[in-house]
């Protein structure tokens, strides 16, 4: 096995503090706009930024709504040129230079496949362009196996199929959604399996069940967006995951947390 670089395994080991991760996914404005609870980025991370372990967001927002001083490590978004309005989501292009992703500092950058969709080939060859120009300077890639509106993709078998590639094409950590049989996604992909919400929920019980079968069937952790800032209750939604994710404990256990820093 070729020994990882200093750079990328430092960068790498700020991310996954202990193998395990919180990210805070705030990157939605850049097909959505000021979705709900994400109108000023800034004020919606305040007070959950102390649970997280990175946050993952446009270089807009970065420069316009995060401060540099004592910031989490910043994974960047570097693909884009679409909206929620336009005929697809998946016809996204490389949206960022490698001479910018340096100057941000990033820990790491993101960057959308859409495997299956008529712009398969154009997403997966901005991912291998990603790789290629951030191999050199020891900045780590990840691919998110998106699927625009075609929600009913998310089942094991499909998940398995695009996380597998995206590994196999360079990508350092993949994020994916949350599945039944979730183990037979990260059994197949030799790189860290990161969790985006799974189908839509009813209860903040539910999502803790989601994200906690995913740990005990290998996720590293969450990339978690609208599940915690949308939530009636952000903070006492971003405790309870970070106890399943860094704590181990069980949906009982995470419950009672939540529960208890609702009710102060």
């Amino acid at each position: 096995m070729v020994e990882m670089d200093w750079g990328k395994k430092n960068r790498l080991t700020s991310l996954l503090p202990g193998g395990r991760c919180f990210f805070l996914p705030i990157d939605h404005g850049y097909f959505l706009g000021p979705t709900r609870n994400l109108v000023k980025p800034g004020e919606t991370i305040a007070p959950l930024v102390e649970y997280c372990d990175a946050l993952f967001c446009t270089r807009g927002v970065l420069r316009s709504a995060i401060d540099p001083v004592g910031s989490l490590p910043i994974i960047l978004r570097i693909s884009g040129c679409t909206s929620i309005v336009g005929r697809t989501l998946t016809d996204e292009a490389l949206t960022t230079s490698i001479e910018e992703i340096i100057r941000l500092n990033v820990s790491a950058v993101g960057i959308s496949v859409f495997i299956g969709s008529e712009h398969e080939h154009q997403t997966l060859h901005n991912l291998v362009t990603a790789v290629n120009m951030c191999q050199d300077y020891g900045i780590p890639v990840m691919a998110v196996t998106a699927v625009g509106k075609e929600l009913a993709k998310r089942d094991a078998r499909y998940l398995a199929l695009c996380c597998r590639i995206c590994a196999e094409l360079g990508a350092d950590v993949v994020k994916t959604y949350w599945c039944e049989d979730f183990d037979k996604v990260v059994d197949g992909c030799p790189v860290p399996v990161v969790m985006a919400g799974g189908p839509k929920v009813e209860t903040n019980r539910e999502v803790l069940e989601f994200v906690h079968d995913g740990i005990q069937r290998g996720a590293v952790g969450i990339n978690l967006g609208r599940n915690v800032w949308q939530n009636q209750y952000p903070v006492p939604m971003a405790k309870a995951l970070r106890a399943i994710v860094h704590d181990d404990v069980d949906v009982d256990v995470a419950a009672k947390i939540f529960e208890d820093a609702k009710n102060g």
